[in-house]
């Protein structure tokens, strides 16, 4: 089952208080970006938001780990009551961003004759 275009909507909505965020169609599920950083998956309508000190602390100890996919690393899981709460939402991604280091840079493949 893949994420459905409504749940992106919802998340995008709720996070419009972010300037820099959407989200990127990746395999039939969703990469959310702050900046350029990707601070969580959407995969079967569930948010996997990575793991950082900061995240954990600002969601508390009654957060759950789970895998986006199959052998993905582990992300903390978010629920609807959390995800309900924009503002809470809004702090949660800007805090992960914030905590990510900045992403690699991408590297030019070498042309073929």
């Amino acid at each position: 089952m893949s994420t459905s275009q409504s749940t992106i909507d919802f998340l995008l909505d709720q996070l419009s208080g972010l300037a820099d965020v959407h989200a990127r169609k990746m395999f039939g599920e969703y990469a959310l970006y702050c900046g350029e950083k990707v601070v969580a998956l959407v995969c079967d309508n569930q948010l996997f938001v990575k793991i950082t000190p900061p995240g954990k602390a600002l969601v508390g100890p009654g957060y759950q780990e789970g895998e986006a996919y199959p052998g993905a690393k582990p992300s903390m899981m978010i629920g609807a009551e959390f995800i309900e709460n924009g503002d809470r939402l809004c702090e949660l991604i800007r805090t992960t961003a914030s905590a990510l280091p900045p992403p690699k840079p991408r590297k030019i493949g070498r042309r073929r004759r």
